[in-house]
């Protein structure tokens, strides 16, 4: 069974494949962390998840499975 990641629990592929479509990594970066309760990391995703937190999201997935997190508040 494949393990899962970010991303409302799909696998590690799918999430990958989302986090490197700059779009969709930019938005659901933001749900994904409104979910989590964290709303002000999610609004500055929305502001900011664009330019360089869409790469260290493609990083942090690649290495840790995980998307990038600014902020734990």
């Amino acid at each position: 069974m494949a393990k899962k990641s970010d991303y409302f629990g799909l696998g590690y592929i799918v999430s990958l494949i989302l986090a490197i479509i700059p779009v969709t990594s930019w938005l659901l970066g933001a749900v994904t962390r409104f979910t989590e309760g964290k709303i002000v990391a999610g609004i500055l995703r929305l502001v900011l998840g664009w330019n360089v937190i869409w790469i260290l999201d493609i990083v942090f997935m690649v290495l840790n499975h995980r998307i990038f997190r600014v902020l734990n508040i």
